[in-house]
């Protein structure tokens, strides 16, 4: 008789206990702005160094729950997710060039003698405008390749190459002078964001805590999503895509769905990523750093979103360590975690905790 009972209040603590870790990790993130706005005699102050560099794991995290969401619930492995990370990126680039630049161009133009700026720069003056490229570079790029390569019902492995051989496109096109990208350089040398110093303490620590808001937003819509009718016709369509279609659902127009919103989240993610980095350049939307993103969610443990946040944190944490310690070691000891994930985490670090927390 006890032991039931056991069971039960076990079962009743675990969401206690993940609620709880969740808060407390929010209110360390909110500290932290907070923390660098302290004097820098003071021994609490956050560094600039160590919130710009924990604001682009969270942005890095934001992309891994992207990931996450068609992936670990559509069954969509996505190679080609850096793309549309980067096509966000450059839309709040262009604005920001704009704002450095003033009333002349941006220094690759004079360099390369163009008089006015090219045609699709129009209105990137207006920081609404780049908000709305923001989402709709990414969206509907998405929802292009999205449309034709669902009609043709490409999945599997096919789908993973396709996805790839677009960002290693998108790569070549914007290493391109001639495209007004900026070529190899991209873009650099940000000064003000909506008259703000860029560089600014006050300035990093409200970008920082913007992308602590979008990344909070991002889970809970995953998480609604995934609680809802729409996410369990997702996980049926990952497990038995001609089961769902034989009991009358069109997976197209789920596939479909996902697949878009997980671009324009990457999108933001990468707006909010370039003024706190400070640059954006082709080697962004490299295949490289798709595969990356795909290994912190196999890390963390797809399908639970909570998961890819925890290993996009972990993998970026030691790749932070080790480009400095060991820099010609890093790549050696990213495949042999992602070796050592496959074999012996199937499930991920999350997996792992709550494997831990049951027993």
């Amino acid at each position: 008789m006890n032991q039931p009972l056991t069971l039960t209040v076990a079962q009743k603590a675990g969401p206690r206990l993940s609620l709880a870790g969740l808060g407390l990790a929010l209110a360390a993130l909110i500290a932290l702005p907070l923390l660098s706005l302290l004097p820098a005699d003071n021994p609490l102050q956050v560094s600039a160094y160590t919130l710009t560099l924990v604001g682009k794991i969270l942005c890095y995290a934001i992309v891994a729950l992207a990931l996450d969401l068609v992936w670990g619930y559509a069954g969509m492995l996505s190679l080609g997710h850096g793309l549309f990370f980067a096509l966000g990126g450059y839309a709040m680039g262009m604005y920001l060039m704009r704002q450095a630049a003033g009333d002349g161009l941006p220094p690759f133009m004079s360099f390369l003698s163009w008089s006015s700026y090219p045609w699709f720069w129009a209105g990137t003056d207006h920081f609404l405008w780049a908000l709305c490229l923001v989402v709709l570079a990414p969206g509907l790029l998405a929802l292009a390749f999205g449309f034709f390569a669902f009609r043709s019902k490409i999945k599997g492995v096919y789908f993973s190459i396709m996805t790839q051989a677009l960002t290693f496109a998108g790569m070549l096109l914007f290493f391109r002078n001639e495209t007004g990208f900026g070529g190899n350089n991209g873009f650099t040398g940000f000064t003000t964001l909506l008259g703000f110093p860029v560089a600014a303490q006050g300035t990093r620590a409200v970008l920082f805590g913007l992308t602590v808001v979008l990344l909070t937003a991002s889970l809970w819509l995953g998480w609604r999503l995934a609680q809802s009718k729409f996410g369990r016709i997702l996980t049926a369509i990952r497990d038995a895509e001609n089961r769902v279609t034989f009991c009358g659902y069109d997976p197209r127009g789920f596939k479909l769905f996902v697949w878009v919103l997980s671009a324009v989240l990457c999108g933001l993610a990468g707006a909010l990523y370039v003024p706190q980095v400070g640059i954006i350049n082709p080697s962004e939307m490299a295949p490289t750093n798709s595969i990356e993103a795909a290994i912190w969610v196999a890390l963390g443990g797809r399908g639970s979103l909570i998961g890819p946040v925890l290993g996009a944190g972990i993998v970026n944490g030691a790749k932070s360590w080790f480009t400095v310690a060991f820099p010609e070691y890093w790549l050696f000891f990213l495949g042999a975690l992602f070796v050592v994930v496959t074999l012996y985490l199937p499930r991920g670090v999350i997996g792992l905790i709550k494997k831990e927390r049951d027993a």
